[in-house]
C-alpha cells in the first residue's frame, strides 16, 4: 500500500557544489529536502524513488550518481551511473538520513500513460508500506532565456499540473498528452502518471512546498496523503 508520496523536480543545480559555493535557489533546495524529509520520518517499510530515464527498469538500491558525469574534474565513484532522476532521487533519500529499504524504478521518457498507469498499480499492491519520491521537471520553455526558449503553451501545461496536485485530482494527470510535454521538454511526464496509478483510488490530501520557474523551467515539490 502507498503510504505517501512526494514529488520534487530533478535539476543538476540540487547536486551539491555543482553551483559552487553559494547555493543556487535554496528555497527550491529546502523544500526537495523537507519533502524527502517527510517521506522518511512516515516510517514505511519500503521507499520508491520514480523517475524518468531512457528506458524503463529498475537499478540496484546501492546505486548513486556519478558526479563526474557534471564536470570532468569530479572524480568517478566507480559505482553504475544512475540516470540524474534516481540519482537526485536517492541521494535526498541520504541526505535525510533514510537507510531503509529502497528502489530505484525508472519509467521511460517515451512510455504511454496506460504503461506509466500500470506500473503505479503494480506499486500500490505492495503489500508493504511503501512510499513514492517521485522525480521530473515540468516545461523547460516558460522565458525567452529557458533551455527550449518560450513557448506560450508552456505556463498552461505547468498549471494544469499544479492544478491537478493541489486538487489532489491526480486522474487529471493521466490525461497528459505526451507529444505536448515533450515538445515543451517537460520530463516529469512519465513519473507523474505512474503516481497517478499508484494513488487513484485514494482521497488525497496535498501540500506545494515550492512552484516556481527559475531560468525558465518549471519545479514543483508537493507532498500527497491520502486523507
Amino acid at each position: 500500500m502507498i503510504t505517501s508520496a512526494a514529488l520534487c523536480p530533478s535539476p543538476p543545480l540540487l547536486y551539491p557544489g555543482i553551483t559552487g559555493r553559494q547555493a543556487v535557489v535554496p528555497e527550491l533546495r529546502a523544500a526537495c529536502a523537507e519533502a524527502a524529509g517527510r517521506l522518511v520520518r512516515d516510517e514505511t517499510e519500503e521507499i520508491v524513488v520514480v523517475g524518468p530515464a531512457g528506458t524503463t527498469g529498475t537499478w540496484a538500491p546501492a546505486s548513486r550518481l556519478d558526479p563526474s558525469l557534471f564536470a570532468s574534474a569530479m572524480a568517478s565513484t566507480g559505482t553504475p551511473s544512475l540516470p540524474l532522476s534516481l540519482g537526485l532521487g536517492a541521494m535526498l533519500l541520504d541526505e535525510a538520513g533514510y537507510r531503509g529499504r529502497r528502489r530505484l524504478q525508472a519509467i521511460g521518457q517515451d512510455e504511454p500513460a496506460s504503461t506509466c498507469a500500470r506500473l503505479g498499480a503494480e506499486l500500490e499492491m505492495s503489500a508493504a508500506r511503501t512510499a513514492l519520491l517521485v522525480m521530473g521537471d515540468g516545461s523547460a520553455r516558460r522565458t525567452l532565456k529557458a533551455p527550449g526558449y518560450l513557448d506560450p503553451r508552456a505556463a498552461a501545461f505547468d498549471s494544469a499540473v499544479e492544478s491537478a496536485v493541489r486538487a489532489g485530482d491526480l486522474d487529471a494527470l493521466q490525461r497528459l498528452d505526451p507529444i505536448l510535454a515533450r515538445e515543451l521538454m517537460v520530463t516529469g511526464r512519465p513519473a507523474w502518471q505512474v503516481l497517478s496509478g499508484a494513488m487513484r483510488s485514494s482521497r488525497l490530501r496535498t501540500e506545494i512546498l515550492y512552484c516556481d520557474a527559475p531560468f525558465g523551467v518549471a519545479y514543483l515539490v508537493a507532498q500527497v496523503q491520502p486523507a
